[in-house]
């Protein structure tokens, strides 16, 4: 699990927005550039190279 505050934090590598974290997955998510972003370990992989595009009806954008 990731501290809250650290979540406060985090932005989007890419458009700078806020990130979302989804636990099931062990993900953060931007919506707005449908990215999914791992968490390895408790530490969050915000390298361009490591998202994963996310598809504009992929369940993690609304969860």
């Amino acid at each position: 699990m990731l501290d809250s505050r650290l979540l406060d934090i985090l932005a989007c590598p890419s458009c700078k927005g806020p990130l979302r974290f989804d636990a099931d997955s062990q993900q953060l998510i931007c919506r707005g550039d449908r990215l999914a972003f791992p968490v390895r370990d408790g530490i969050p992989a915000l390298l361009e190279d490591e998202a994963r595009p996310l598809n504009y009806d992929d369940p993690l954008l609304e969860r």
